[in-house]
C-alpha cells in the first residue's frame, strides 16, 4: 500500500468517532447538499463531501431514505433557534430583544424552508411527513423560549407573555411578501408589532 493509499484509508476511517458522532457529521454534511439537489442527491456525493467512504454511510443508516428522513428531522429541530433565543441579553430594551429573536427565528424558518422546498422539488414522499406533530412540537418549544424572553416586561404587556409570544411567532410565520416593496427588517417588524401600523405616534 502506498503512503497516499494509507492516508486515504486513515481519513476514511474517521478515527475517534462514535457511531452517533459519525451519524451527526453525515447529517450536517448532507443537509446543504439536499438543500441544493433535493432527494436526487447521491450517497456517493454526500460521502465525498464528508471525506468518508460511501460504505460508512450505510454503517449508520439503513439506506438513503433513512438518511433523508434524519436530515429532515434535523431541519425541523428547534434546538439551534432555542439556543440563540436563550443567548439574547434580557437586560436589553424589549424592542432590541425582539429584533434579535426575529432574526434567529427567521434564520430557522429559512433553513427549514430550504430543505423542505428542495425535497418537494425532488418529487419524493418526504415533505408530507414533516407538517404535523414535529412542526407543532417545534413551534411549542420556540414559543416557550420566546415567552421567557418576554417575562422581564410582563407588567407592561397588554396580554400574558405566552399570548404575546404566540402573536409574534404568528406574525413572523405569516408576514406577506410583496414584489414592489422590500421585506420588513427585523427592527421594522418589531416596531409594527409593538406600536401598530400608524407612524409618527398617530392615534
Amino acid at each position: 500500500m502506498t503512503a497516499s493509499q494509507e492516508n486515504q484509508t486513515t481519513r476514511r476511517r474517521a478515527p475517534g468517532m462514535s457511531p452517533e458522532q459519525r451519524r451527526e457529521m453525515i447529517i450536517r454534511t448532507a443537509i446543504p447538499l439536499i438543500t441544493e439537489y433535493g432527494s436526487a442527491v447521491t450517497t456517493a456525493k454526500i460521502a465525498r463531501a464528508a471525506g468518508i467512504g460511501e460504505g460508512t454511510i450505510f454503517r449508520v443508516f439503513a439506506d438513503k431514505d433513512e438518511l433523508l428522513q434524519a436530515c429532515i428531522a434535523e431541519a425541523l429541530s428547534p434546538e439551534h433557534a432555542i439556543r440563540e433565543l436563550g443567548a439574547i441579553d434580557v437586560s436589553q430594551p424589549l424592542p432590541d430583544r425582539l429584533a434579535e429573536a426575529a432574526e434567529a427565528l427567521q434564520a430557522h424558518m429559512d433553513r427549514l424552508g430550504a430543505i423542505i422546498g428542495s425535497m418537494g422539488h425532488g418529487g419524493g414522499k418526504h415533505p408530507g411527513t414533516v407538517r404535523g406533530a414535529g412542526r407543532d412540537e417545534s413551534t411549542t418549544r420556540i414559543r416557550a423560549a420566546l415567552t421567557e424572553l418576554l417575562e422581564p416586561d410582563k407588567a407592561a404587556l397588554r396580554r400574558p407573555p405566552e399570548q404575546i409570544a404566540a402573536l409574534f411567532i404568528g406574525l413572523l410565520f405569516t408576514q406577506p411578501r410583496t414584489e414592489d416593496e422590500p421585506d420588513l427588517t427585523s427592527q421594522e417588524l418589531v416596531e409594527v408589532f409593538l406600536h401598530g401600523a400608524l407612524s409618527g405616534g398617530a392615534k
